[in-house]
């Protein structure tokens, strides 16, 4: 059918994978940092092109027919009347608009009308929250905003020489907090009581539409946020859940429909095919394992690993509570982590590292548990980042998980996915394709670990960290926070 190229622009680069539209094979790849700070709160956007163009030096982009754009979630790209920048772009990680969430929160009447509202409670990092923040501190600017976009629809709209017409896709509008994936409409409303005053919003494409071409004659796929852009490339489906493993943790999964969650604890958005992607986030995981290897004097998290598996399940009896940030889920965002269950036998080196390991994976699993509550399906389960490397964690997960364990080998997945979408709007196009069928590409090479005899074990260490959680705090999954 061709081939097409998925560019992935993440918070400190951009990736280019190019691939054949029929088989997904990766023909070529190309790569730039951005030129700005990784921890930068704000940024020009013309640095995403620059590093785009970068990055597709070298004839990288050499046959391509068309492209799909993932990019980082979250940022509030505001422009004037006429289309020019009102102020550097607001990314995902600026904190500053934690007070303007709250405020929000209030000011529709609680948690419970936000999630039935548009499936999301306010949170700092909301190109809602940062409308607010904007409006409240930089009233000049706030005044000037005539029309709101975010990273990956700016980035679209350049790619087609920026016409009057700007779009985004179901997934990024999903997280912007001024639209419902259940309804699949905006709530002008609530972006108005954030901002002051009406701005224009992009138009919402379906997953197989295209935003357009650019004058090139290149076809632009809608495009859409880095989370679905992965969840695309990687292949899951109804029945699969995605846990990454970073500092801190998230469990993302599939589903028919969005979920409205007055706890704030699930956030739904819509994914890149017309299904939807409930996600629970904790403010620990890595960051446990990583705390303990310093407590412990170990070199690194491989030496962890291996230290873990010289303990046994259930590591002596010892329990771990990692919520050594607070946490987000359970909403305990003044508590610390507890270490439980000290006896003279267990206080040895390796049953802290075990319990470390299990800590971290019964935590994620208490997240698994409300989508589980909510009649999601997680039948198997996709571990991502370095972490799910590490033999003790694959030792554990999937009796913890109770599922079907897979670690999929390292790849540029967001831009797999982008890549993907650009294949199945050029195949309607060509109408080689149905819009409602994505092109069928070979799934992502895994590792495969079954909870087999394992599966009882593993569920006597999660009730020996139920116990000890609601034995430290109780009814913390029963209620609603911040009434």
């Amino acid at each position: 059918m061709g081939i097409v190229a998925g560019l992935d622009s993440s918070s400190g680069s951009t990736r280019i994978v190019v691939c054949d539209a029929d088989t997904g094979a990766v023909l070529r790849q190309g790569y730039a940092a951005h030129p700005v700070e990784a921890k930068a709160t704000e940024v020009d956007p013309q640095a995403w092109l620059l590093s785009l163009g970068e990055a597709a030096g070298g004839g990288v982009l050499e046959g391509v027919e068309a492209i799909g754009v993932s990019a980082q979630q979250h940022g509030l790209v505001p422009l004037d009347q006429g289309g020019n920048l009102v102020r550097p772009a607001l990314l995902g990680n600026d904190k500053r608009a934690q007070v303007a969430a709250a405020d929000l929160i209030d000011a529709l009447g609680g948690r419970q009308a936000w999630a039935e509202a548009v499936g999301s409670v306010p949170q700092s990092g909301q190109p809602l929250a940062k409308l607010r923040w904007l409006a409240r501190n930089e009233p000049d600017a706030a005044r000037r905003t005539a029309a709101i976009l975010q990273p990956h629809d700016w980035l679209v709209w350049q790619l087609l020489g920026r016409p009057a017409r700007r779009t985004t896709d179901r997934g990024a509008a999903s997280g912007s907090g001024f639209w419902s994936a259940r309804t699949g409409a905006y709530r002008p409303d609530l972006m108005e009581l954030a901002l002051g005053h009406q701005a224009a919003l992009p138009e919402v494409l379906g997953p197989a539409e295209a935003a357009g071409t650019t004058p090139e004659g290149l076809l632009i796929s809608a495009g859409t946020g880095e989370t679905m852009a992965a969840a695309f490339g990687l292949g899951v489906g109804i029945g699969d859940a995605v846990v990454s493993l970073g500092a801190s943790g998230s469990v993302m999964t599939v589903h028919h429909e969005a979920l409205a969650d007055p706890t704030g604890m699930i956030t739904s958005f819509a994914d890149a095919t017309g299904m939807h992607l409930p996600v629970v986030h904790t403010l620990n995981a890595v960051r446990a394992l990583r705390g303990t290897a310093e407590l412990l004097g170990t070199e690194d998290l491989d030496e962890l690993s291996a230290l873990a598996l010289k303990s046994t399940p259930g590591a002596s009896g010892l329990v771990f509570l990692p919520y050594l940030e607070g946490e987000k889920t359970p909403h305990l965002p003044h508590t610390a982590g507890t270490l439980t269950g000290l006896r003279r036998e267990s206080m040895k080196p390796e049953h802290l590292a075990r319990a470390a390991f299990e800590g971290m994976l019964c935590s994620l699993a208490d997240a698994m548990d409300v989508v589980r509550g909510r009649g999601v399906e997680v039948r198997r389960v996709f571990l991502l980042g370095a972490a799910a490397g590490l033999p003790a964690v694959q030792a554990a997960a999937p009796g913890i998980f109770g599922a079907q364990v897979v670690v999929p080998e390292p790849a540029e997945y967001a831009a797999l996915g982008a890549a993907r979408q650009a294949a199945w709007a050029l195949g309607v196009s060509k109408n080689t394709l149905s819009p409602h069928s994505p092109p069928d590409w070979r799934g992502a090479a895994v590792q495969v670990f079954e909870p087999g005899e394992e599966a009882a074990v593993g569920a006597a260490v999660r009730q020996q960290y139920t116990s000890a959680r609601d034995h430290i705090h109780p009814g913390a999954f029963s209620a609603a926070p911040g009434a």
